[in-house]
């Protein structure tokens, strides 16, 4: 995102902002992922989008950004890890400045063999290349790790439009929380601190997700400049 007088929408994935919780620690239902199989060693969620969107109708959020997901994966190869599984997602913001939600559409990267050091570097390539305010990463760990911070859920069940509606209806949602992800498949993507966490689950309820169903990774997160 470009850095500019524009009025700025909150974002998940490209700006260093709150992000939507989505996780109530020690609940039976969740079900924490430790570093291993079906959790990668880390994610990266970016996008070449450098506008506001405001209409959800924008046909730039019907591209499936496929030369952006080959020349990110030639990044991460060319600094040494290796790119695995790619995901489209919809994003939906709530922008304090303008009043109203807002759209981006984002991709969210898995990456292997990559510790601390170079997920961060290979993130501050990329918000670079793509003229971005920030990108944010994930880091895969144990629930217990000191460096643990955050956590990733995905839950089925939730479409865009749903997402935008529960936030527009929540002031409380839209001004601590922010926003969130949808995949092209109807799973709702959130990445956030440890924090908000009795909120997010009150409006993951508002939305209509079944949170038997979540899956919940722990790790650590970063905007990356």
């Amino acid at each position: 995102m470009n850095i500019d007088t524009t009025p700025r929408p909150r974002r998940l994935l490209a700006a260093g902002v709150t992000a939507l919780l989505l996780v109530i620690t020690g609940a039976r239902s969740t079900h924490a992922s430790p570093p291993g199989p079906g959790c990668p060693a880390a994610e990266i969620f970016a996008t070449d989008n450098t506008s506001v969107i405001t209409d959800p109708d924008d046909p730039r959020l019907e591209s499936r950004l496929t030369r952006f997901d080959h020349e990110v994966r030639a990044i991460i190869r060319a600094h040494g890890a290796r790119p695995a599984a790619s995901t489209l997602l919809d994003g939906v913001f709530w922008s304090a400045d303008l009043r109203q939600a807002t759209y981006e559409r984002s991709r969210g990267f898995d990456v292997d063999r990559v510790g601390r050091d170079g997920l961060h570097h290979i993130a501050g390539v990329i918000a670079k290349e793509y003229d971005q305010e920030a990108v944010l990463t994930f880091r895969c760990l144990p629930r217990t790790s000191p460096e643990t911070d955050a956590v990733e859920i995905e839950v089925p069940g939730v479409e865009a439009s749903g997402l935008r509606e529960a936030l527009v209806a929540d002031p409380e949602a839209r001004e601590k929380l922010g926003g969130g992800s949808v995949t092209l498949d109807g799973r709702l993507v959130l990445v956030a601190p440890i924090a908000d966490l009795p909120l997010a689950r009150r409006f993951t309820a508002a939305l209509g997700a079944d949170w038997e169903e979540a899956q919940v990774r722990y790790g650590d997160r970063e905007f990356v400049s």
